[in-house]
């Protein structure tokens, strides 16, 4: 968490798609990667546990390549519900191993931004002993909300 303070009002700005509100309260430490709160007016879009697999059921090699399919199938399924990344308000995220996670933080931001680019909604991060395919080392429930 970056230790910038949010003024002392609570914050709730506009963000770039309408109907969508990220919400900071006062002098809360701003995060770094994701938003504390959204607020959003509109239509839903969830997915369930999606994984690091193609259309064949192929898993992609390592954690890396597995969250940067995982990501691409994530806006496939949104792009199939007319959202966008930016709709997103919402992601779980299912990891079997946080010390994986936490050693690529940079690069999983990049490939983050890459395919959804530089907006954040509210996130969680799990660590589980295991995912129902055995290699499967991600796993991550969207929810997004497009607006009216």
């Amino acid at each position: 968490m970056s230790t910038t303070k949010a003024p002392i009002a609570a914050v709730a700005r506009q963000d770039e798609s309408e109907g969508l509100r990220v919400l900071q309260p006062g002098g809360w430490p701003m995060p770094k990667g994701y938003a504390t709160g959204l607020s959003a007016e509109g239509r839903i879009v969830v997915t369930g546990g999606v994984i690091g697999w193609d259309e064949h059921e192929k898993l992609a090699d390592g954690f890396l390549a597995q969250v940067r399919q995982t990501l691409q199938n994530i806006a496939a399924i949104l792009a199939e519900g007319q959202a966008r990344p930016e709709h997103l308000v919402r992601l779980t995220w299912y990891v079997v191993d946080m010390d994986e996670y936490l050693g690529n933080l940079k690069e999983l931001g990049r490939i983050y931004r890459e395919i959804f680019g530089s907006h954040y909604p509210a996130m969680a991060l799990v660590q589980v002993v295991r995912l129902v395919e055995k290699a499967a080392r991600v796993e991550i429930e969207a929810t997004a909300v497009v607006p009216r």
